[in-house]
């Protein structure tokens, strides 16, 4: 342990109100204050926190063997650490999975001619692109608002995948403390207000592209085929720019691009569900304050409720959207029991962040269905 310089260290004077101080060191980047505190912790981080921010370090308080209370304090760091291997890495291998699944399922190439001319799976990069650039947007949304409030954010990570998509989307963390409710809110609604924008704008070029031909093997296959059904946004964008979302001659299908589209809107329904660590749960924690556990906890017995509607009311197989939202209503339990980012400032939003965030909510709407997915048989 190293004594500290009062010259460049926070002032103790933060601490004094609401802090009995027995000693202070420093340990590496870490600066530890040992004494009792004389008020709940979440009290001494409000009271202490904006002098330790001005000065360019995050708190949080622990307790020693003999019950001593230690305030912790860690430089804010938002500064990338060397190449972020893992996040390119996991890219590249996003492209790789995407191409590979949109050459074969959406492109109907043919393993065997992928085999033989491996290039000829480059046919599926404006699918991977679709995918990719939606995702990457939505997720980059978050990350710029983290910067440019202070909050220390990792750059995304994109997750590889197989059938349907070649991904299962991407995810950014959030390793800083939440300094407001103003910042907790923009962080949450620039993803999903990225991610449309980009949705909309592959939606429009992928319905203005000319449709592809489905080989004649591929509608000679008899077995089980699934539908992806529009989501009300899509048939929407359809109608304004006066595109078809299908045709009637069965060996025609719509360019794959719509599926960044379709991809862009679903990934954008399950992201705002107004629970924990997702983007709603931030965004109404920011609305409503503490209210918003009330609300997260109706989530998941309401997708396991619509699961089980769609079974016994409406007849659809497990394998159909009945699976996907039973699924989605346990792990929104699991998620809403850790709950949301708390900001240590829990001052209300203005009026104009909660008509954002109910316009934001009104939009991500418009993007679910009861019944996005089914299956057919084809005989």
């Amino acid at each position: 342990m190293e004594s500290l310089d009062p010259a460049v260290d926070p002032p103790v004077d933060a601490l004094q109100s609401v802090f009995h101080l027995y000693e202070t060191q420093r340990d590496g980047d870490r600066i530890l204050y040992y004494g009792e505190s004389l008020v709940p912790e979440q009290m001494l981080i409000r009271e202490a926190w904006p002098a330790f921010r001005e000065a360019g370090y995050e708190i949080e308080v622990a307790s020693t063997e003999t019950r001593e209370d230690v305030v912790v304090a860690r430089p804010i760091d938002t500064s990338i650490d060397g190449i972020p291997w893992k996040n390119m890495l996991l890219f590249l291998a996003t492209i790789v999975s995407t191409l590979l699944v949109g050459a074969i399922t959406w492109y109907y190439i043919p393993p065997s001619d992928l085999l033989a001319n491996p290039l000829s799976i480059l046919q599926a990069l404006p699918f991977t692109a679709a995918i990719l650039g939606v995702l990457a947007t939505h997720e980059l949304g978050h990350y710029v608002m983290g910067r440019y409030h202070g909050v220390n954010v990792s750059l995304p990570y994109v997750i590889p995948f197989i059938f349907p998509f070649g991904t299962l989307g991407a995810i950014i963390r959030m390793r800083g403390q939440m300094p407001d409710r103003r910042a907790l809110f923009d962080i949450g609604v620039a993803g999903p207000l990225a991610g449309l924008t980009a949705t909309v704008i592959v939606t429009v070029i992928g319905l203005t592209q000319s449709p592809i031909q489905i080989p004649a093997r591929a509608m000679e296959q008899s077995g089980q085929m699934i539908i992806f059904n529009n989501p009300p946004l899509l048939d929407i964008i359809a109608t304004v720019i006066g595109e078809p979302t299908a045709y009637n001659d069965p060996r025609m299908s719509v360019s794959p691009i719509i599926i960044g589209g379709w991809v862009g809107m679903f990934f954008t329904v399950l992201n705002l569900l107004p629970v924990g660590q997702l983007d709603g749960g931030h965004i109404l924690r920011a609305m409503l304050g503490t209210t918003q556990e009330r609300v997260a906890a109706l989530v998941p017995v309401s997708l396991i409720a619509l699961s089980a509607y769609l079974h016994y009311g409406l007849g659809y197989a497990f394998n159909e959207s009945v699976g996907l939202w039973a699924f989605w209503g346990v792990l929104s339990a699991f998620v809403a029991f850790k709950g949301p980012a708390n900001p240590i400032d829990d001052a209300p939003l203005g009026i104009p962040r909660v008509l954002l965030g109910v316009l934001t909510f009104a939009l991500g709407a418009l993007c679910f269905l009861l019944v996005p997915i089914e299956v057919a048989t084809v005989s």
